[in-house]
């Protein structure tokens, strides 16, 4: 043997031997067809130990001496050097072993010898270029490949083997490997199908060949036959798709949810541009001023790239979408029909000349294919969705487009389910605000401070409620509420509610009195409903409602099924009352029972909702047990009190159920 390494043995990605060469017949006495299958480990040891993690884990190459296991039994000990190889789709890792006796170690590297010899009978397809970009060799199944009409030809380059801008866009991705010395693995490639447009088949994957200082000799390239495994990734990717894409009722975040599935698998480049309709917390885009790019149409939603920090975008998620008149985007929006360009149209003349700034992009960042799909549901036209592909030099293929509008119309379902969502969720806060006390009159028996917080997006609001209504001789009734149910319903509901109890309030009647004669309005307001409503949810509220008495200091309290009010005395102690806690308003028990106490001067009385106790994570005992600790802290004001309780309560600033808090300090008696 030479002092040089000799190729002997390629070992797949499942530690197995792929390909047996002459070489390793010699050096290990195993045929081919014995060879062929065999776990790698068999073959060699390092150290006394099985091949690894030399042979078989070198990730990023190892060399040195190894035993290896012949087949009359009898071990050799000789250098080894191993190459790890990047094949076909992404995860395909290949060792090249290749031996050379003890003590005569070269410099590592492949030469376009063994490349050679790797694959003139493997069942891939291969091609080696020089710098120049022209090939120098090919092996025999890449010509039945339908990669290049008719296979590669020595001496030629893809400009002139490929149609128009396909050859150029490849050349392309082989001048920056051989620039960057960077692999590009697992790149889709469409053949024309039998109708003239392309089809996805085939994997490319091109690395660059350097000797054995570092000094690029040239490319080379590897086609796969990846047909059926694009299928199956495909189908995955819309399954994924689904499990990805509208996890929440955010536009903006299901926007980047179909932005990030996309890439890279699909593209290299996409933004997600919505209309103003769907997106109320932006200006309406007529108010924005048109400038040199065009007119405002859209807000960027989403955006995802292969390349870190998103460079190819003009505009950030948020901020105002320029496009010219002329353009395919307001084409797209207006007809709701995509615009694809596998090949696009860089010559002049075109509506890159009226978007110098999109043109710009364009050509710094390569991009060669172009497909626009809008984001329409229910006759609506949300937004569209812009896929590009630069560092990819296939086309975009109708397999593609197809694909694409797929991952589109799930994602415009979720915008549209989040569009209404939100609508519904604004016309309810509004409703709610409105409905609840702007201004909180206690006259001279107590100082009130309150607290609301709508739920968060996930929850919707609710109808929670809290009021407090001066009566006759100083007294005063402090009530706080919750209505069963979310959405507009609860907040009518809700509003309702709290002006019968102000009428009932005037009536002077003792609390278990106001909430019977509560539970009977409801119920019959339940009863009145038209027969087609009787299947959407009842009616109904739990309640707290508490008089309190400066003359004599004492609290008469009952409830509807709420939860417990709290006192906390002058030295800070919490206490929580234990109510007799009736049925909640609407269910028709009517059993309501008062209770009463005795309350010192400067006492604060705590009635809350559930929204501020009671979480996913812990039950309300839990919730009592913080909520006990938080009002037992000092605080400067009574609204002060109110900040502390809100923020050791919700951290997080929201819940998932409407929180509401009212807290009335006991005053001195009046003159």
């Amino acid at each position: 043997m030479s002092s040089s390494f000799e190729l002997v043995a390629v070992i797949s990605d499942a530690g197995t031997v792929v390909t047996w060469a002459p070489a390793a017949e010699r050096l290990w006495g195993f045929s081919a067809a014995e060879a062929l299958g065999l776990p790698a480990d068999r073959l060699v040891t390092v150290g006394g130990e099985p091949g690894r993690p030399g042979p078989l884990n070198a990730a990023r190459g190892w060399s040195g001496p190894v035993d290896i296991r012949q087949a009359d039994g009898r071990g050799r000990n000789v250098d080894f050097r191993v190459t790890p190889f990047f094949v076909g789709e992404a995860g395909h890792d290949w060792l090249v072993w290749e031996a050379a006796p003890a003590g005569r170690l070269p410099p590592s590297g492949l030469d376009t010898a063994a490349l050679e010899t790797l694959f003139q009978h493997a069942p891939m397809g291969a091609a080696l270029w020089g710098l120049d970009l022209r090939c120098t060799w090919y092996n025999e199944a890449i010509t039945g490949m339908e990669f290049i009409p008719g296979g590669p030809r020595v001496g030629r380059r893809l400009t002139e083997l490929l149609a128009s801008g396909r050859g150029q866009s490849l050349e392309a991705a082989m001048r920056r490997i051989l620039e960057r010395g960077t692999a590009s693995v697992d790149l889709l490639w469409m053949p024309p199908g039998p109708d003239g447009s392309p089809e996805p088949s085939l994997s490319l994957s091109l690395f660059r060949v350097d000797d054995a200082d570092g000094r690029a000799l040239g490319l080379c390239l590897i086609v796969e036959d990846i047909r059926e495994s694009w299928s199956r990734q495909r189908l995955g990717l819309l399954v994924e798709a689904g499990t990805r894409i509208g996890t929440t009722l955010d536009v903006m975040v299901t926007a980047q949810e179909l932005a990030d599935t996309a890439v890279p698998t699909l593209a290299d480049f996409v933004t997600v541009d919505l209309a103003d309709s769907i997106t109320p917390d932006q200006e309406p885009l007529e108010r924005v001023s048109s400038n040199e790019a065009g007119h405002a149409a859209f807000y960027r939603g989403g955006m995802a790239s292969i390349h870190s920090g998103v460079p190819e975008a003009i505009w950030p998620r948020g901020m105002p979408v320029f496009v010219p008149p002329s353009s395919p985007y307001t084409e797209v929006w207006a007809t709701g029909t995509s615009h694809f360009e596998p090949v696009m149209d860089t010559s002049p003349g075109t509506w890159r000349d009226d978007d110098p700034s999109r043109a710009a992009v364009l050509q710094q960042f390569g991009m060669h294919s172009l497909m626009i799909i809008p984001l329409q549901a229910r006759g609506n036209v949300l937004g569209i969705v812009t896929f590009f592909r630069s560092e990819n030099p296939a086309p975009f293929s109708r397999a593609d487009l197809f694909f694409a509008e797929g991952l589109a119309a799930r994602a415009s379902l979720s915008l549209d389910n989040a569009r209404r969502y939100s609508r519904e969720r604004t016309a309810a806060l509004a409703l709610q605000r409105d409905l609840l006390p702007h201004i909180l009159r206690s006259g001279d028996a107590v100082e009130v401070a309150s607290r609301y917080l709508p739920a968060d997006k996930h929850g919707g609001v609710g109808g929670d409620w809290f009021d407090v209504i001066p009566m006759s001789h100083d007294r005063v009734a402090l009530v706080v509420g919750d209505v069963v149910g979310h959405g507009i319903n609860a907040a009518a509901t809700m509003g309702r509610l709290r002006m019968v109890l102000n009428t009932l309030t005037n009536l002077e009647l003792p609390p278990d009195q106001v909430l019977a004669r509560l539970d009977e309005l409801v119920v019959g307001l339940a009863r009145d409903r038209p027969e087609e409503e009787l299947t959407s949810p009842s009616v109904g509220a739990t309640c707290i409602y508490v008089v309190y008495d400066p003359a004599t200091r004492s609290c008469t309290m009952a409830s509807a099924g709420h939860p417990p009010p709290a006192i906390v005395a002058p030295d800070g102690s919490v206490e929580f009352v234990a109510l007799p806690s009736g049925a909640p308003i609407g269910i028709g028990l009517g059993d309501f029972r008062s209770a009463e106490m005795h309350v010192e001067e400067g006492s604060v009385i705590a009635l809350y909702t559930d929204g501020l106790v009671e979480t996913r994570e812990a039950d309300i005992d839990q919730g009592l047990d913080r909520l006990r600790t938080a009002l037992a802290r000092p605080a400067a004001t009574l609204d002060d009190l109110c900040t502390t309780v809100i923020d050791t309560m919700l951290p997080e600033g929201g819940s998932a159920d409407d929180t509401a808090l009212l807290l009335a300090r006991t005053l001195p008696l009046p003159r």
